[in-house]
């Protein structure tokens, strides 16, 4: 096909990842502006985040059965769609049971974009070039997490929060237009009438459902609360069932096959262990700047900006790195900064000064930018070509599910911390922010042990025969 535009399709495809790359992020800046407005408490306004993960998390496995049976353009621009149609609500909600409705409609669309956008990578083009475009699709997918907070900040300060939402709407709609315009070409896409696995994707759902409503409940109940174990107890079964119907399905949900990849699995538990830690910080930050440090929601953006930028800057460095030295040795550095970056957090006060604050978020930017591209480089060529969707899917899944994971258990612990301060004596605020230090420690010591997977993943980056199909021009 002569006429494939494919720096078109690259614009339609980073614009959308972007975009929903950045509201995985924009919201959390946010959190105690409609923690007040919907006056929610911590455990409930952390729905805001742990719904978007949960739901984006369950769509997640079904990518790569949809974009066989509907086609990648179809998949693409409904999910688009979808994730603009929940940016809609979430900026009409009037309450927090509203805004929770609109994050799960958003994560339908949102859960689908990184995976269907890497296989349209591996489908419109050559193996030769295929190594860059990801790069420069990578660049702009982590944009956005990058650029979030400090866009939340600014944009929540002068307009209010669903100004964060609203400003998704003429994006989405744009890149719906230019989808039409130039991935077109994929409508030739042949397609699959694959037998979905229903028993699977009906066990994994409950499994991931129950998982993340039993931690998040076992704040209030606690966990050895009957409701709770029953719960875990579910999540637990629908697990085992998972593992026994997909090892016997032809076309699995999940092809448990790649969990026999060494390589691969290592990759993963790094990814895990470090979305747990990353995300649950990232939660506690904001109302450490705000309710403790008495920043606005824009100063709050401002000063994570570092961050940002430094992972920006780093991310094209680290990439070059582990293609010709290896992924492990740099992002066990990354990982061990971060670590650094989250008992530094802990460290600060009211009396910290802004040079304290803007070095402590430019050791975590460091820190950041030298583990994404190294991990995810390291787990794209762990598998083979005709792999590369489910894999990206698996590790997005288990990002997500460890970033929910840590959310819940970070608010289940800083709040029986400020709990236990409270009637020890200490005052509200005192109370608060030993919590908070408390938090930022756990942190610590989870990036800490995510070394010693990071220890097992493969010196070099593997490379693995292209026997991916392309579009031929």
């Amino acid at each position: 096909m002569r006429d494939v535009n494919r720096n078109g399709i690259l614009i339609v495809i980073i614009m959308g990842t972007t975009m929903a790359g950045i509201d995985s992020s924009i919201v959390n800046i946010s959190l105690p502006v409609m923690s007040r407005q919907f006056d929610s408490t911590l455990s409930e306004i952390e729905w805001v985040i742990t719904s978007y993960m949960l739901s984006f998390s369950v769509l997640m496995p079904l990518t790569n059965w949809l974009k066989n049976r509907i086609g990648f353009f179809n998949l693409f621009v409904g999910a688009v769609f979808l994730f603009t149609l929940g940016s809609l609500l979430c900026a009409l909600s009037t309450n927090l049971p509203s805004l929770l409705t609109g994050r799960v409609v958003q994560a339908l669309g949102g859960g689908a974009m990184a995976p269907t956008s890497m296989a349209i990578i591996s489908y419109v083009y050559p193996a030769r070039v295929r190594g860059t475009v990801l790069g420069w699709w990578g660049l702009g997918n982590l944009v956005g997490p990058a650029v979030g907070p400090t866009l939340g900040g600014l944009l929540t300060q002068q307009f209010g929060w669903p100004s964060i939402f609203y400003i998704n709407l003429p994006i989405g709609i744009l890149t719906i237009v230019l989808a039409f315009r130039y991935l077109g070409v994929l409508r030739s896409q042949p397609k699959l009438k694959l037998p979905f696995d229903l028993p699977g994707f009906t066990a994994l759902t409950i499994f991931l459902v129950c998982l993340q409503y039993g931690v998040a409940r076992a704040e209030v109940l606690g966990l050895s609360s009957p409701e709770i174990l029953v719960t875990l107890g579910i999540a637990a079964a629908a697990l085992i069932v998972f593992i026994v119907i997909d090892r016997r399905v032809d076309t699995p949900i999940i092809d448990l096959h790649l969990f026999s990849n060494y390589a691969f699995v290592s990759c993963i538990l790094v990814t895990i262990s470090r979305a747990a830690a990353l995300f649950g910080g990232l939660f506690l930050l904001p109302f450490l700047l705000q309710e403790q440090m008495g920043f606005s929601e824009g100063m709050s953006g401002l000063l994570i900006l570092p961050n940002s930028v430094f992972m920006a800057a780093l991310m094209p460095f680290a990439g070059k790195w582990s293609d010709k030295h290896g992924s492990r040795e740099i992002t066990m550095c990354g990982i061990a900064l971060l670590a650094i970056s989250m008992y530094m957090f802990a460290l600060l006060d009211k009396g910290s000064n802004m040079w304290q604050i803007l070095v402590t978020m430019t050791v975590r930017g460091v820190g950041m930018g030298l583990v994404l591209a190294p991990l995810n480089a390291a787990t794209l060529s762990a598998v083979r070509p005709s792999e590369v969707t489910m894999a990206s899917s698996v590790s997005t899944l288990m990002m997500q599910v460890g970033g929910a994971i840590g959310i819940a258990m970070l608010a289940i612990i800083t709040q029986n911390a400020y709990n236990r301060h409270v009637l020890e004596g200490s005052s509200n605020a005192v109370s608060h922010h030993l919590a908070l230090r408390q938090g930022f420690h756990i942190s610590m010591w989870i990036l800490i042990l995510t070394l010693i997977p990071a220890w097992f993943m493969p010196r070099r980056n593997l490379v693995l025969k292209d026997t991916g199909a392309h579009i031929d021009t």
